[in-house]
């Protein structure tokens, strides 16, 4: 079971820190290190020039460029925050254009492909950790990005049995100077995790809003808004998530599958006092978890 790690004595500080996308989470990073006072230099690499400029306007970078290699070549931290499908590939062109000793991590939804891929390319001196900040939302962009995103939430750092101590603590400090409450999994322990507690909950939030017909709509009340909010986010994004993790998620989806079952049968049989059960496992584990 996951604990959270103590947090840093002091907060580490960063000359030049390199953003990889900054829409929310990215812009968001890029506020809370301006505003907290944490770095000098916060470099926004993207690949549409709106984006950039809006993460500018809103003071979550001090430069841009829509070179990577450009823009991560004085960075003493790099952080991807961009489509999980795209990280790898980012991260190590990061390690072959930064400074040597740059350290460099990640904010992707699903761990254990990622590191893999990085990690057997991994250049002599290459600093990677992989981590996850569990505060998403269906809203993107950086007019969205707040300073305060992390703060309270979780994320959740994966190394790996080759990953040098000293580079876990450096990246547990970094988000835990943004505010966040630290978690320490192994990629693999992390993608059964948020399988279950992520991907599965947007996956049945998207299928029941397909379901719901148009028709409907001016009968729509609280309980449907809230159990399908999260079917707002982008669907190429979550597309890229779900794949990436497809067996944690199969895994979730078949036991999600065998509850339901037990529902639907409840149903069937008119058996109240079973049906009543059910939904009292749910509401004893929902109301453990407090507002």
């Amino acid at each position: 079971m996951a604990s959270a790690v103590p947090l840093p004595t002091a907060p580490p500080a960063w000359d030049t820190v390199a953003i990889v996308g900054v829409g929310l989470i990215g812009g968001s990073v890029g506020r809370a290190l301006l505003e907290r006072g944490l770095a000098n230099h916060v470099v926004g690499v993207g690949r549409r020039t709106t984006s950039l400029r809006a993460a500018k306007k809103v003071g979550a970078v001090t430069a841009t460029t829509m070179d990577l290699a450009r823009g991560v070549s004085r960075a003493n931290l790099v952080v991807i925050c961009t489509p999980v499908e795209q990280i790898a590939a980012q991260a190590l062109v990061a390690m072959n254009h930064a400074p040597a000793g740059a350290l460099i991590t990640d904010a992707g939804s699903t761990k254990q492909q990622i590191v893999a891929e990085v990690e057997k390319k991994l250049p002599t001196g290459g600093r990677f950790v992989g981590s996850h900040p569990m505060a998403g939302s269906e809203k993107s962009g950086p007019g969205e990005a707040r300073e305060d995103l992390f703060v309270g939430r979780a994320v959740i750092v994966t190394p790996t049995k080759k990953t040098p101590a000293a580079d876990t603590e450096a990246v547990g400090e970094f988000w835990a100077a943004l505010g966040a409450r630290v978690f320490m999994m192994t990629p693999e322990a992390h993608d059964r995790a948020v399988a279950g507690t992520s991907h599965l909950p947007h996956l049945i939030s998207a299928m029941l809003a397909a379901v719901t017909r148009s028709e409907d709509a001016p009968l729509i009340a609280g309980g449907w808004l809230d159990t399908t909010r999260v079917a707002g986010g982008d669907p190429e994004l979550w597309r890229q998530i779900l794949q990436t993790n497809n067996q944690q998620v199969l895994a979730a989806l078949a036991q999600f599958e065998k509850q339901l079952t037990s529902a639907r049968r409840a149903l069937e049989r008119g058996d109240g006092a079973r049906l009543a059960k059910l939904l009292a496992q749910g509401k004893a584990v929902r109301d453990a978890l407090g507002n």
